[in-house]
């Protein structure tokens, strides 16, 4: 039987899921939390096979959890459910050697299957997931440049960016330019975005 470990904090969700992998004759819910905060120790107390994580959780975000739990209960392996498939939230999956990651929105028969494959310490990375990484180019900016591009989309004009970073007004402005550039953005609310897609802000 493989012992499972749910946290994800919308209620009805947790409880579908529950529902769904106990009604599976090889896997059993041994344990369900809401928060990110409530993970490793309850994973300490019941010692599950698997932890089905969800990213987005209060307290602490998934992905923390899962390498705290892959460093305190190397055991217990982790899968991953999003319901955002971005190619940089992927990369920070693999990158916390997450076992697996899942869209919410696959069939019940691939969380299971991938709750399977996890336990017996096989990778499970969604096909859409693995894509959208594979296509997608590293970051072409700059540290410096993804700082400016930061300040920028927090809503900061020219001159404060450059009175916080002690540069020129004609240096922040070259620094946009060449982001514009780089990004192949049509101009700097373009840049932004596309940068916040891929999550490099």
């Amino acid at each position: 039987m493989i012992r499972v470990l749910l946290a994800e904090d919308m209620h009805m969700v947790r409880g579908a899921l529950v529902a769904l992998l106990n009604l599976e004759t090889d896997i059993e819910v041994v344990a369900e939390v809401a928060s990110g905060d409530q993970i490793l120790p309850t994973a300490e107390s019941v010692r599950p096979d698997v932890a089905v994580i969800d990213i987005d959780l209060p307290g602490k975000d998934g992905l923390t959890a899962a390498v705290e739990i892959h460093e305190n209960l190397p055991a217990c392996h982790t899968l991953i459910l999003t319901s955002l498939g971005r190619p940089g939230t992927v990369r920070r999956a693999l990158d916390a050697k997450v076992s697996g990651f899942l869209l919410k929105d696959a069939p019940s028969e691939k969380l299971a299957n991938a709750v399977r494959s996890v336990a017996v310490g096989r990778r499970f990375i969604d096909s859409e997931l693995a894509l959208a990484a594979w296509e997608t180019d590293d970051c072409p900016l700059t540290p410096r440049e993804i700082e400016i591009l930061s300040l920028a989309a927090g809503g900061r004009n020219v001159a404060d960016i450059a009175a916080e970073l002690f540069l020129s007004p004609g240096t922040v402005r070259n620094y946009l330019a060449a982001v514009v550039t780089k990004l192949n953005a049509s101009n700097r609310v373009h840049a932004i975005r596309i940068a916040t897609e891929a999550e490099w802000l």
